[in-house]
């Protein structure tokens, strides 16, 4: 274990999978303490038990981060447990639906995709920042997508609410440059995640679009990721601010 993060404290949502996972268990190798919350109660518990095997310190929550008082709790328990926050990584979100064209998508598709995909960070930075603030700064990562930053065909709710969360992350990194608080976002491509094999399995036209999709003919992984968000969360990262980072493989570049 590394201490590149000695004494700092990590709050991480949908880290019960994924790149939640991946992400908890990168920053507690390198010396984090972490609170992991997802409603995956199996999930979460699972990845504190690998950070726990590993010398790390972890621990579980339930967390809705469409639910303000839920979002507020588990702010207090992590105060109470540490007293401090010095980084939010805010993963939580969904796909929505990606088998039909706008005019053929339910409305109330659209209506969850943003509720955890946008009302979530909104929240969770709410709650976030002034511990952040009190604690003498730190970062925060949202993850975004690629479908924030171009098209995603079939996916209008999905897309919607990842370039919001793009506006989000630089409007709240502007609010606070002087404070102590860089705010960024991660924007993965297709990545080998049980949200990815969900898209695939909706339909041949998904599952051929995660297989070509990347320059690199391949899925991204979920260390990859993990990785870039390492990377915004470090002394290393001290500059960057308001930036929505790909990590896609030169998809976007293409």
């Amino acid at each position: 274990m590394t201490a590149m993060l000695h004494d700092k404290v990590a709050f991480i949502t949908g880290a019960g999978s994924g790149i939640g996972r991946a992400t908890a268990l990168l920053l507690a190798q390198h010396g984090a303490r972490v609170l992991v919350t997802d409603l995956n109660v199996a999930g979460g518990r699972e990845t504190v038990e690998q950070i726990v095997a590993a010398d790390g310190e972890a621990y579980f929550l339930a967390c809705d981060v469409t639910q303000p008082d839920d979002v507020a709790r588990t702010m207090q328990a992590l105060r109470e447990r540490w007293g401090a926050l010095h980084l939010a990584i805010n993963n939580a979100g969904i796909s929505g639906s990606f088998d039909k064209p706008i005019d053929q998508t339910d409305d109330a598709i659209f209506d969850q995709v943003m509720n955890v995909n946008v009302r979530g960070v909104w929240l969770c930075m709410k709650a976030e920042i002034p511990l952040i603030l009190a604690s003498g700064g730190g970062a925060i990562i949202n993850l975004a997508s690629v479908a924030g930053l171009i098209g995603a065909p079939r996916g209008a709710a999905y897309c919607a609410s990842k370039h919001a969360v793009i506006g989000l992350t630089r409007a709240v990194a502007l609010e606070y440059a002087r404070k102590g608080l860089r705010v960024n976002a991660v924007c993965p491509s297709f990545v080998e995640t049980p949200m990815v094999t969900a898209i695939a399995e909706q339909s041949a036209f998904m599952a051929e679009s995660t297989r070509a999709a990347s320059p690199m003919k391949r899925l991204g992984t979920p260390k990859e990721v993990a990785e870039a968000i390492l990377f915004l969360c470090s002394p290393g990262a001290s500059f960057m601010n308001g930036v929505a980072l790909p990590v896609d493989g030169g998809l976007t570049a293409s």
